[in-house]
């Protein structure tokens, strides 16, 4: 990938009204690369290029999404949860730095929804932990909003957002293996989906630790009844796995960003509007 590009995966809290989903998708245009959405998080995670199309998927967010009344499995602080900004290509961090600071002071602005910035500052774990008390937000009110609650914009490296379900509904267990595979190059929780449990997982080093190595580190010590990958890959991690796992691992050379990119360009060029890819997690 050798031109610049800006790309940014937003969570929204919604994941099960099929309809709205679509309709907040459809904010982003020919900028949409994927929509991912599960249930029982409840959450949708959109991936997205440029500048614009966080903003229209935000004000769209805002209009259809009322966080109070929410309920998911996974933590979240507004109805847009998390934008962060992530450099491509030859796309540098400072570009990534200047969208992320001039998406927050929109939002705060335009939208009056406080938000807390991510990356140099602090974690989002850390963020999600001390938010409103004792952190301020960086830009916008001082409380959440009413609707909206607020929003963590952040800046960071490609990540691999990636779940493993366990065969054993042991919530305990899955508690257990996320405590012991956190480090440096893994973010895990132990949770509860329906009737089920997953080990969750970003994979923040995805070139050192990715699918393949997370598997196996679970599957050392529980059965897994399947793997599922939130959003997009990059292709420099995909290539890292055997071709021969990549469904078990469920992984595909479709999936990639690359892959995506060129998608989007060869639609625009011919005329026509990328088509999301929408995975609505029913079990």
């Amino acid at each position: 990938m050798r031109e610049a590009v800006l790309e940014s995966v937003i969570n929204i809290s919604e994941g099960r009204r099929i309809d709205v989903i679509a309709a907040i998708a459809e904010a982003a245009g020919a900028d949409l690369l994927d929509v991912h959405s599960c249930q029982h998080h409840n959450r949708s995670v959109l991936t997205v290029v440029g500048e614009t199309a966080p903003r229209a998927l935000t004000r769209r967010s805002v209009e259809l999404l009322d966080i109070t009344e929410h309920s998911g499995a996974h933590p979240r602080i507004g109805v847009v949860d998390v934008v962060p900004f992530i450099a491509l290509g030859t796309a540098t961090v400072e570009q990534a730095h200047l969208a992320r600071d001039a998406f927050a002071s929109w939002a705060a602005e335009e939208l009056a929804i406080p938000c807390f910035l991510y990356g140099t500052e602090r974690t989002l774990p850390e963020l999600r932990r001390n938010a409103f008390d004792p952190l301020i937000p960086d830009h916008g009110p001082t409380t959440p909003h009413r609707s909206a609650g607020a929003i963590a914009v952040g800046v960071r490296p490609p990540l691999v957002a990636y779940n493993l379900w366990l065969t054993e509904p042991d919530l305990a267990l899955a508690r257990r293996l996320a405590a012991a595979i956190r480090s440096d190059s893994i973010r895990a929780l132990g949770l509860a989906v329906g009737n089920q449990v997953q080990v969750s997982m970003n994979l923040i080093n995805p070139d050192a630790v990715g699918p393949a190595e997370a598997y196996e580190q679970v599957a050392a010590h529980a059965q897994i009844a399947r793997a599922e990958l939130v959003g997009l890959i990059p292709a420099s991690v995909l290539q890292q796995s055997d071709p021969s796992q990549w469904e078990m691992l469920d992984l595909a050379q479709e999936r990639t960003i690359e892959w995506r990119l060129a998608e989007r360009e060869r639609r625009l060029l011919w005329g026509g509007d990328v088509e999301s890819t929408q995975e609505d997690q029913t079990s």
